[in-house]
């Protein structure tokens, strides 16, 4: 049984017919929370969850690969978990949605017969929104997809055939889709600005996308202040995926820094990733083992109270598209310290409700914490507007109108 968090009609007439009828809406993700593992794709649950309270009924089918160890449905959030068989490597990416198309088209038609489905909502063009175009074509029934990063084309920063091969398949998942939502303006524009033609070959002419901008949303009930911290003792913390383009090792140059001016300083590093023991390494290297501590993946109120307990939230990635974090931390009244140039810059006002630096700017990430740690009132006034922007704008209750706007549209 594909996982439904609310029963829709057996026999719901089209939105046309019936404005009051229950929008239906199967959502396809490789992106979803599963017992034992809370956190992966909680961006996608926790919208859904409160996408309900705006008249939508959603199914849910999370989707992995056959070459990884199959997932169990997590008791909070509902889904259905569906392994695809996918060709080994990014080779395999460019064929994986015909694969799990193949897989879901039979057990989608039984869902649309037994409670027929207005629309799809895909998560990523390769393979949820290729298997969605499948979906659409066989069964009828119209698509939206997400794109949750810069990669907007699936190139996985390679070149070469298997890399052109997943840039085609993205290009007509997208083409074909009633909406692409982009997590940003800064991912709507890595699309639509996009190179459409190989080197030594002419532009190719493309119709316009049809796309529109939804930013992530925060539970700012989980992600809330706390009381007063009650030591004066600093802390740094990082959350995320310990990988290179994260920006880790620059925090950990920046503390390596300044350490001597601020002995009890101390820093907090959440995530697992291919890179950890480079930055282990690094901090060792750095004399500053002693002050970092690495927790490897925490829950959600785990993570929520470090970001309660932090004085200064720092991910200085290169080549992020949102960053659900840097919203969760500044919802936590935390003042916030990213780069310039990815899509939290269109959220965060330098000096005003968080701090900018130019990416890889070590001079300038020093600079900062040596302005923001010595000023607890500096602090607390950016991270009060931090949480200002965030209740006014950037809740889950924000995200879940848009969508359900977007799929009013979409839906026939």
């Amino acid at each position: 049984m594909t996982a439904t968090l609310a029963t829709p009609s057996l026999h719901a007439p089209t939105l046309a017919q019936n404005s009051l009828a229950k929008l239906h809406v199967l959502t396809l993700t490789p992106f979803y929370p599963s017992c034992g593992d809370e956190i992966s794709g909680c961006f996608v649950a926790e919208s859904l969850q409160q996408v309900q309270s705006q008249g939508v009924t959603s199914s849910v089918i999370a989707v992995d690969s056959i070459y990884r160890s199959a997932r169990k449905t997590s008791p909070q959030f509902a889904a259905e978990w569906l392994r695809y068989p996918q060709f080994p490597g990014n080779f395999g990416l460019s064929t994986a949605g015909n694969f799990l198309g193949a897989v879901l088209v039979n057990k989608v038609r039984q869902l649309h017969r037994r409670s027929p489905v207005h629309l799809i909502h895909a998560h990523a063009a390769l393979p949820c929104g290729h298997a969605a175009m499948f979906l659409a074509r066989s069964i009828g029934i119209p698509y939206v997809v997400t794109i949750h990063g810069l990669d907007v084309f699936n190139s996985c920063f390679q070149t070469g055939f298997a890399a052109r091969w997943r840039r085609k398949s993205s290009q007509r998942v997208y083409a074909n889709a009633a909406k692409v939502i982009c997590i940003s303006e800064k991912v709507r524009q890595s699309l639509t600005n996009a190179d459409f033609h190989s080197p030594g070959s002419q532009p190719v002419k493309t119709q316009p996308f049809k796309t529109e901008v939804v930013y992530n949303g925060t539970d700012t009930e989980l992600f809330a202040p706390g009381a007063a911290a009650q030591t004066v003792a600093p802390n740094l913390l990082m959350v995320g995926n310990l990988l290179a383009g994260k920006g880790q090792e620059l925090a950990l140059q920046a503390i390596a820094a300044i350490k001597d001016s601020y002995p009890d300083l101390r820093c907090t590093i959440i995530g697992e990733g291919a890179d950890r023991h480079r930055f282990v390494t690094l901090a060792k290297d750095l004399n500053i083992s002693s002050r970092v501590d690495f927790l490897g993946r925490r829950g959600r109120r785990e993570v929520a109270e470090a970001m309660r307990n932090c004085s200064i939230f720092v991910l200085p990635s290169r080549y992020e598209g949102l960053g659900c974090v840097y919203l969760e931390a500044m919802s936590c009244g935390k003042p916030v310290i990213a780069c310039r140039g990815q899509g939290i810059d269109e959220i965060i006002s330098h000096r005003i409700n968080g701090w900018l630096i130019p990416v890889d700017g070590l001079k300038e990430l020093i600079e900062g914490l040596q302005t923001l740690l010595p000023n607890p009132a500096l602090r607390a006034s950016i991270g009060q507007a931090a949480r200002t922007t965030i209740v006014n704008d950037f809740t889950l209750t924000h995200q879940a109108r848009h969508l359900a706007r977007i799929y009013q549209e979409a839906a026939p």
